[in-house]
């Protein structure tokens, strides 16, 4: 809904052509963007129309033709608001917004049709700080600060949070009274606008109500029993459960004897081997695969002693057959006959 409150804009049709320019084509040794005409400044000879050039156009440039705004069914929209509407009457989701209404004596707060017939600001100041509103007007005008980014520039320099919207039934002064305190905003009950009841689609907004316009809901919209008299051919929306208490419901005695016993036995999952890669699975599934593994290692190697066999002789190799003798171990006498040996000669 908030998209529909958009305006138009878009930048000048022709913006980055308003030059004559033409490419200088190839062998040139220069890129093949159009470029300015002329000599004798510095803008001859720069690049132009292409998003890439200084002082060209933006790319795909915006149009005020572009579908700026939504259509939402009526029925939709009624819907919304008869949802937005409940949830006013809900003190933990008023509080989730983040409005304090810790001393207000009740929710949803209606109060005489008298406060519409207030004209003056400081009357209006004395009736919310006697039902305990103004630390929600407060924590607004706290919050009071600049606004960052370009709207500073666009006649919106400071934003502020949302305070109590006063709905009312009769203009007998009431806006007067009210208009200029922070966060307050005033709506006429026949007038409601889900932007209002719900800023920002959070639902739960404060609502202060006269009792004249809290009376003309039931007329407005209608109830479970009769239609509404100001729309045609509708009814409140009606609830699919008549009890909508989750956990209630889960802890009922009708419930719980329908239900299982809980399996509380716990399944842990094992990793797939592939046995053509795991031996001891392979052997798990095939005993004799160990020993049919070995068979074809020793097979393995004697074709490999077999091969390297003839290659030596082949080419005239002869290898030493016999066993190599254990070396003296570190730190082991010698034997005398080797001690004699190596006994230097006298000259």
């Amino acid at each position: 809904m908030l998209k529909n409150t958009q305006q138009p804009y878009a930048v000048a049709e022709k913006a980055g052509h308003q030059t004559s320019a033409e490419s200088w084509g190839t062998g040139r040794a220069v890129a093949r963007i159009p470029r300015v005409r002329g000599g004798g400044t510095h803008r001859s000879g720069q690049g132009a129309f292409g998003n890439m050039c200084r002082g060209g156009r933006m790319f795909a440039p915006t149009k005020t033709w572009r579908r700026w705004h939504r259509r939402i069914n009526i029925t939709q929209r009624r819907y919304a608001i008869c949802s937005a509407v409940a949830a006013t009457g809900v003190p933990s989701l008023i509080l989730a917004k983040g409005h304090r209404i810790e001393q207000v004596p009740e929710v949803p707060l209606v109060m005489s049709d008298k406060i519409q017939e207030l004209k003056k600001t400081r009357e209006a100041v004395k009736l919310l700080k006697s039902v305990g509103a103004w630390p929600d007007v407060q924590r607004c005008i706290d919050s009071k600060r600049l606004r960052p980014g370009k709207g500073k520039m666009r006649n919106r320099r400071r934003i502020m949070k949302r305070g109590p919207l006063i709905v009312y039934g009769k203009n007998d002064g009431i806006t007067r009274a009210f208009r200029n305190i922070p966060g307050v905003t005033l709506i006429k009950v026949d007038r409601l606008n889900l932007l209002k009841i719900a800023p920002g689609g959070h639902v739960g907004r404060f609502i202060i109500w006269t009792e004249g316009a809290f009376r003309q809901l039931d007329e407005i919209y209608g109830n479970w029993s009769k239609k509404s008299a100001a729309k045609k051919d509708f009814n409140l929306p009606m609830p699919k459960m008549t009890n909508s208490d989750l956990s209630r419901l889960l802890r009922a005695e009708e419930i719980q004897r329908a239900l299982r016993t809980p399996r509380k036995r716990i399944v842990r999952s094992t990793m797939k081997k592939n046995p053509l890669k795991n031996l001891n699975l392979m052997v798990k599934l095939n005993p004799a695969a160990a020993m049919l593994k070995r068979r074809a290692i020793m097979q393995e190697m004697k074709r490999k002693k077999a091969r390297q066999a003839k290659v030596d002789k082949k080419r005239g190799v002869v290898k030493d057959t016999k066993p190599k003798g254990k070396a003296p171990a570190k730190g082991k006498a010698k034997p005398a006959a080797a001690a004699k040996k190596e006994q230097p000669k006298k000259k």
